[in-house]
């Protein structure tokens, strides 16, 4: 079983899609955006010009969210 890659996600694009899985802006200061769903699960995302998040960081929101890297993939291609 071969993992997939993590997709390449540009910051407005990532935050658009935790909106669509309920997550609302709760915070914005300087380039951070901070998220929250009404579970009580809060994910920051830098917002850099719409730059690409990087891999690490990607990774980290993956594990705030409570999701695995294969969960967090199918969602994304599911719900974008």
């Amino acid at each position: 079983m071969t993992q997939e890659k993590l997709p390449v996600i540009p910051s407005a694009k990532l935050i658009a899609f935790l909106e669509k899985i309920d997550f609302v802006i709760i915070h914005q200061k300087g380039s951070h955006v901070r998220l929250k769903h009404k579970d009580g699960r809060i994910v920051t995302v830098p917002h850099h010009s719409n730059q690409p998040v990087s891999k690490g960081v990607l990774r980290k929101i993956i594990r705030d969210l409570g999701l695995s890297r294969d969960e967090f993939i199918d969602l994304y291609f599911l719900v974008m």
